[in-house]
């Protein structure tokens, strides 16, 4: 089925250009690891026609109209949950097809367990760990690989604690290029680690944490003829932008007052803020979400420095058990304060047990996730709590990652050995109630039926 033509112009792809976050310098061409030339900052697409005219050249009806439409088309970029929405991302040279495992199109969910426990009166679940490799690193791979393969680059990479490197080589496969992961040793869950290594990526384990890695790899793309595909690329942020699209299309643009999303790198959160502002621009909502960030106590850089009322990210190392935020010194966090700021929103963080408690709420509800995702139940609790959020107001929790990501958490949490031999082990006592070991027991339906009849006087 083809896609009935636009009745105007109204549709016509934007051209697009990189801006510099700080100096504001604009180049012809991005370098190696994607920072200005002028002052080393980062780099960030934006449509500069959006920005210089009253008139944005879009009706908002039309392309609301036309999104909707897609989703009964059998084009391959249509089939997308971030192509789909192709008007409002970069265009790729000659209209040239992208890169696609018909990524996004993620569920949002309903979470009335989760509402309890948080106190408030309904809360919703958009579930990007419901991409095509697990993660919402798809959203924004697809966008970044098409870009590189457009490029000529044979080889692309990344630095990684599991999702991204799944996401990247993924990709890379699919459009026919080479990956080279770099992650650090003994820090990374086997179940993204496996998909890296089947996705066909050549996958470099050093002896340093996320941050190191990011360092080594800084100095490999300078020296080599690789694509950065880390989220400091800037089109990696466009594609993950569509996840905002897509869930207002799917709350039938009645904007929520409250997002919250993990934070690590800090990339998804920046991204999420800037669709947003875009769609305001654009007249496609009238108002804002409050975006919040909510990190874990032990990988929390970020936090520290908007409640220290800084403008500088000093950076810590990091120490969490959710893997996907282990990042202590997160690039895009200037991103992710102008979101903030222009959102209104704030920060929260969680303690170990915190999160490994939320995870299993969440999953209370019948949605796993990856420990990542769970801080942002979190601090929904949190910010409820100190009056931020009030009660009847709308709440998404933006989660991250899916629960066989980090099958072995899982499994240490419902044996009660998550945090044997740890300083959280006292205080991990808390979580008896919620873990449920698989029993043992002899092959007969005598002892099965023992066991479900003890189950049965116990709170489901």
């Amino acid at each position: 089925m083809t896609e009935p033509a636009p009745s105007s112009a109204t549709l016509q792809r934007e051209i697009s250009r990189l801006r510099c976050i700080s100096c504001g310098s604009i180049p012809d061409t991005a370098g190696q690891d994607f920072r200005c030339k002028h002052c080393g900052d980062l780099l960030e697409v934006f449509y500069p026609d959006w920005e210089t005219s009253r008139s944005t050249g879009f009706s908002p009806v039309e392309l609301k109209s036309t999104w909707l439409r897609r989703r009964s088309s059998f084009l391959p970029e249509d089939g997308s949950g971030v192509w789909r929405f192709r008007e409002l991302l970069p265009r790729l040279k000659n209209d040239i097809a992208p890169i696609t495992l018909r990524e996004g199109n993620t569920p949002l969910y309903e979470l009335p367990s989760c509402a309890r426990v948080a106190g408030l009166d309904h809360l919703l679940g958009k579930h990007q760990g419901m991409n095509p490799t697990g993660s919402f690193k798809d959203t924004g791979m697809t966008t970044a690989a098409s870009f590189a393969r457009q490029e000529g680059f044979r080889w692309v990479a990344c630095a990684s604690t599991g999702n991204t490197s799944a996401s990247m080589a993924a990709y890379a496969s699919r459009g026919g290029m080479r990956s080279l992961v770099l992650i650090p040793e003994g820090k990374i869950s086997w179940g993204k680690l496996s998909q890296a290594l089947d996705y066909g990526a050549v996958t470099c384990q050093l002896r340093t944490d996320f941050d190191g890695c990011m360092r080594v790899l800084n100095q490999v793309v300078q020296r080599m003829p690789v694509y950065l595909l880390n989220s400091v690329n800037p089109y990696r942020l466009e594609g993950q932008k569509t996840a905002a699209i897509e869930l207002l299309e799917q709350l039938g643009w009645n904007v929520p007052d409250h997002i919250i999303a993990p934070g690590g790198n800090l990339g998804n959160s920046s991204a999420l803020g800037k669709a947003f502002l875009e769609l305001r621009t654009l007249g496609l909502i009238s108002r804002l979400p409050k975006l919040s960030i909510i990190q874990a106590c032990g990988a929390n850089p970020f936090v520290r420095m908007i409640r220290s009322h800084e403008n500088k990210l000093n950076s810590v190392e990091a120490d969490t058990l959710a893997t996907a935020i282990r990042i202590g010194n997160p690039a895009s966090w200037k991103k992710a304060s102008r979101a903030l700021q222009e959102t209104g929103g704030t920060v929260e963080e969680a303690t170990e047990v915190e999160i490994a408690e939320a995870k299993a709420q969440i999953g209370a509800d019948g949605i796993g996730c990856e420990p990542a995702s769970a801080v942002t139940l979190v601090g929904a609790r949190k910010l409820l709590q100190q009056g931020f959020i009030k009660r009847g107001e709308q709440v998404v929790l933006i989660l991250t990652g899916h629960l066989l990501k980090g099958p072995e958490f899982t499994l240490k949490f419902h044996r009660g050995e998550l945090f044997t031999n740890s300083p959280h082990e006292h205080e991990a006592k808390i979580l008896a109630s919620q873990q449920r070991a698989p029993v043992v027991l002899d092959a007969n339906p005598d002892a099965v039926i023992k066991t479900l009849q003890a189950a049965e006087k116990q709170p489901g």
